[in-house]
């Protein structure tokens, strides 16, 4: 087994914005923190030298990266993004001696043991089963969904693209939401609402379902209309988000026996957390028919964490260079 390196960079790639750190691998202590538009480069590789220089860093030689897309092979291509590349490609552009590429996902679930309780806040009852499965989910761009699986002393993500399955409505207000998007986009997954664009849509359809007129707004100002209490709608566009969030963090629950708990990651979450408490997100979450019960003992939790996905993509990083 090789030397574990001091430090290493790790980067969070989303559909909007590019993330990069340096990280010390032995305490996941991370620094030199910096933000960029995806849209200021012409590749990922460029975004990275950038940091790198900036920095003072061109001497870290492994690179963990958490990107918003598929990543099942050697050929990485975003969902909302243009960058395209290869793995192995940009690890020898770049002289790496590491380069691992992952899920934006995969990389939020690896954070999840490492979450301290400052770094988490609770809603409704039920108990963490340590040893147990855990899922993740999170509105940003689109909708991430992971889940994670502690096995032995090690944890194996499972990541996936559950943000794209069927979203079902479940109230005549969610019909109406559903057949909306159904005209535009054929099929409706839950991406479609739990996500950014996703409120506005929401907000547009409560607007045409209550036959008001109203100019289509951003998903910052809906969030920020709804939190200041200026704007009927966009309160009730937050609060059918949030029921609809519970409603698919349910269906994870159930899929793979989540005793392990449920977290909610993302940019939106967090930021809406006033409203969470008035909404249907925990009704809906345990609202399984005859496994209500089941769901009831699953904790769920919205991460707070200021950057899950780099100190994930610094566990995965961690995790494989330890065991290599």
């Amino acid at each position: 087994m090789a030397k574990l390196p001091t430090h290493a960079i790790v980067a969070d790639i989303g559909g909007t914005n590019a993330r990069f750190s340096r990280v010390e691998l032995a305490s996941l202590v991370l620094d030199k923190v910096a933000v960029y538009p995806c849209a200021e480069f012409a590749t990922l590789a460029d975004a990275l030298i950038h940091y790198q220089q900036q920095q003072g860093l061109t001497d870290i030689k492994h690179v963990a990266i958490a990107i918003a897309c598929p990543v099942t092979s050697d050929q990485i291509s975003m969902t909302n993004f243009h960058w395209r590349f290869s793995v192995k490609a940009m690890q020898q552009q770049l002289g790496l001696e590491a380069l691992q590429v992952m899920n934006d996902f995969t990389a939020v679930a690896m954070c999840l043991p490492a979450l301290t309780a400052a770094q988490r806040v609770k809603i409704g009852p039920g108990e963490i089963q340590h040893g147990k499965p855990m899922a993740v989910l999170g509105a940003g761009t689109g909708l991430g969904v992971a889940h994670l699986l502690p096995v032995n002393d090690q944890f194996i993500p499972l990541p996936g693209e559950g943000g794209h399955v069927d979203w079902a409505a479940q109230t005549e207000q969610e019909w109406f939401i559903q057949q909306m998007l159904a005209k535009e986009y054929g099929h409706v997954s839950p991406e479609r609402l739990l996500s950014g664009p996703g409120l506005e849509a929401i907000y547009k359809a409560l607007a045409l379902y209550r036959q008001q007129v109203t100019e289509p707004l951003s998903a910052a100002e809906i969030a920020k209309q709804a939190l200041t209490g200026e704007c009927a709608l966009a309160r009730d566009t937050v609060l059918q988000f949030f029921a609809s969030l519970g409603s698919v963090a349910g269906d994870l629950a159930l899929t793979l026996s989540t005793f392990g708990g449920v977290y909610i990651a993302g940019g939106i979450a967090p930021k809406l957390l006033p409203l969470l408490a008035d909404s249907e997100f925990r009704a809906r979450f345990e609202a399984k028919g005859r496994f209500s019960a089941f769901n009831r003992q699953i904790a769920t939790y919205v991460v707070t964490a200021e950057q899950p996905g780099l100190v994930g993509a610094a566990v995965y990083l961690k995790q494989f260079l330890a065991s290599n």
